[in-house]
């Protein structure tokens, strides 16, 4: 563990519980994807079912029964608690698309051919395009609440983060995880336009707009 793993788990955090108290305060689901959230419980869930036959820390135990806990609930919250808020005429992103090639990709990019290493690598591929439908959905709205914004770039920081920490890890370590690495860089290329505008918009108080 170092310094910029540790930053990066601490802003995933953050943005769940952003999320969360985005939702609970305004009582609302307004202008989140549902479909990323499902997607986001996917991974985790796909990723950490070596909950049950490895133990590796209770640092690590108590982050993937976090993750796999928390994006439950918010689906929880999002298909029945606050349902009538969300609105799915404008969360149309065909998943299909995302879910087909990640699957395509974990059989040909792996470590070992089992099933834990199998959806190990398809849980990576999938994390890294898990935000698009999220984007799609602020694409056709054009604007976001402030609170979903923080949520978004909390979100973006983790994966932002973990860059230098595979830099770190290459020069101390001698370790290169090529595919967690292409995923990741992939992943932190979605969110360029977000932070763009989320830098020269959110953080001078004006509000997240897209530009026509």
């Amino acid at each position: 563990m170092n310094l910029f793993r540790l930053f990066g788990d601490l802003s995933h955090l953050a943005s769940i519980f952003i999320l969360l108290q985005k939702i609970q305060s305004t009582r609302s689901c307004r202008g989140i994807s549902f479909k990323t959230q499902a997607l986001y419980a996917t991974v985790f869930i796909a990723r950490y079912l070596d909950l049950f036959y490895e133990w590796v820390s209770l640092y690590n135990f108590t982050m993937k029964v976090f993750f796999i806990a928390s994006s439950c609930y918010i689906l929880y919250l999002m298909k029945y608690k606050y349902r009538p808020t969300h609105d799915p005429s404008i969360d149309t992103f065909r998943v299909e698309y995302l879910l087909g090639p990640c699957v395509v990709l974990a059989l040909l990019f792996h470590y070992k051919f089992t099933v834990p290493e199998l959806l190990w690598s398809f849980s990576i591929f999938l994390e890294s395009v898990a935000i698009l439908p999220q984007l799609f959905l602020l694409q056709r709205t054009g604007e976001a609440e402030t609170i979903t914004t923080h949520y978004l770039a909390a979100l973006g920081a983790y994966r932002a983060l973990y860059i230098p920490n595979w830099i770190y890890r290459y020069f101390t370590e001698d370790m290169v995880d090529p595919i967690a690495v292409t995923a990741g860089l992939v992943q932190t290329a979605l969110y360029l336009d977000f932070f763009y505008v989320y830098v020269t918009k959110v953080l001078q108080g004006q509000k997240f707009e897209l530009p026509a």
